[in-house]
């Protein structure tokens, strides 16, 4: 299915934007617009974004000083509906959701739009009605109510021995199992649809998870196998058995000394490096996705769920993710993936290492927002609000090592660090001049 946005009055009459799969648009004066209007006061530089993953889209104002309106109503926030109008000064835009497009002969453009029918939860068996591309779409379905259900206590997984829960996520559980084929013990993922979900999505994830996981290097942690079973998506994975970087700089009073955060990311830009020479953008670096293995200066870092996020928002299976307050997973991202979601390459990586080192260098955030900033606030700073330099945070850490994560932090693309292995040949000897 498609979602179109079609121009209708304004300057910019006639225009369409239209997204075939999970993507992100903003609007408002700034260059950074998908939709520029440099010329309309009445828009601000940043004036609202909308999250597209059809059939849905939903639409955040980002603090806009005249405001969006939505079918002739000021909005804060709202779930877009075909035929819906969007407006600011002159300028509306109609939401327009369209299932594939069926040419004939006689009208090769003909549109089609989505058929509403009835699925079942594959847990309780509650039926609902969702939008589908066709009649006779076979779609997967898990309600709310089971999804935190199975979240909470995940289905066991045929041919392994659930042990317990050690993690949980947006997407679902992780859970340490051991493999009833050879003892080993294993990380096991399971991962529930936000949405009812058609079998070609379920089946295109498969095959992004497949290629994933071809990946092999000593910092990127191995894929096993992968499966469905009831509906449940999984991914079994080795067993880290130490803790994530988050809850290691927690364990350590909230930071980590900076020689140990350098060896965190230098490992961690190790992996990148190997993963972005063969094609791969991790997309959701952060703390909580790197697992440490040993004791500093002994230790090993491991990054994991690569390509994880990707795969499972351009297939479908995250619905939109703008609905509730995700402003700490926002704030990693640069403003080119805030901007354009689906065209996201190795710098916004590298962007994003930038703020994981951050991170664990100082317990608190690069950008100057409060702890409990929501999106749009997070999102005006992502664009247009300088860093915090390290030294005022962390004091002690030397000068030529903060230079190097802060470049990482540029909001222009070209004056990052050109590639991974750059900034880690860069990190090891600005440290070593300090040994």
């Amino acid at each position: 299915m498609r979602v179109s946005l079609n121009v209708i009055a304004g300057p910019q009459t006639g225009r369409a934007f239209t997204f075939e799969e999970h993507d992100t648009f903003m609007i408002g004066r700034s260059e950074d617009s998908q939709f520029c209007l440099p010329q309309d006061r009445f828009f601000s530089r940043h004036h609202c974004l909308i999250e597209i993953a059809p059939p849905q889209a939903f639409l955040r104002d980002l603090g806009s000083t005249n405001g969006t309106f939505v079918n002739g109503m000021r909005v804060d926030t709202a779930h877009l509906k075909s035929g819906d109008m969007i407006q600011g000064g002159e300028t509306v835009l109609q939401v327009e959701v369209l299932a594939d497009e069926i040419g004939t002969p006689s009208d090769p453009f003909l549109k089609t739009h989505p058929s509403l029918i009835s699925v079942s939860c594959l847990n309780c068996s509650v039926p609902v009605n969702v939008e589908a591309s066709g009649p006779n779409a076979k779609m997967s379905y898990v309600c709310d109510d089971c999804r935190e259900k199975l979240k909470a206590n995940p289905q066991p997984v045929p041919n392994y021995q659930m042990i317990r829960i050690i993690g949980q996520g947006g997407m679902g559980s992780v859970m340490l199992a051991r493999s009833e084929k050879d003892g080993r013990a294993v990380a096991i993922k399971t991962l529930l649809p936000e949405v009812a979900v058609s079998e070609q999505s379920i089946k295109r994830f498969m095959r992004e998870i497949e290629v994933a996981a071809s990946l092999r290097h000593p910092n990127v942690v191995s894929y096993i196998e992968h499966g469905t079973h009831n509906g449940m998506i999984y991914l079994v994975s080795e067993f880290i058995s130490g803790m994530d970087a988050a809850k290691l700089a927690k364990h350590r009073g909230g930071r980590l000394p900076w020689r140990e955060a350098v060896q965190v990311i230098e490992q961690t830009l190790a992996a990148l490096d190997f993963a972005h020479n063969l094609g791969f953008v991790h997309r959701d670096i952060k703390e909580q996705n790197i697992l440490i293995e040993g004791t500093f200066p002994n230790s090993s870092a491991k990054l994991t769920d690569f390509g994880l996020s990707k795969s499972f928002k351009q297939t479908g299976m995250s619905g939109v993710t703008m609905v509730g307050d995700v402003a700490g997973t926002i704030a990693y991202m640069p403003p080119e993936q805030v901007r354009d979601f689906k065209e996201v390459r190795p710098p916004s990586d590298i962007y994003a290492v930038g703020m994981t080192a951050y991170s664990l260098l100082t317990g608190a955030h690069a950008l100057d927002i409060g702890p409990k900033a929501g999106i749009s606030e997070t999102v005006k700073a992502i664009f247009e609000k300088p860093i915090i330099p390290l030294y005022q945070r962390v004091p002690d850490i030397p000068h030529n090592v903060a230079a190097v994560i802060e470049t990482a932090l540029a909001k222009q693309v070209e004056l990052r660090w050109s590639n991974a292995g750059a900034m880690r040949e860069a990190l090891l000897r600005s440290a070593a001049e300090h040994t």
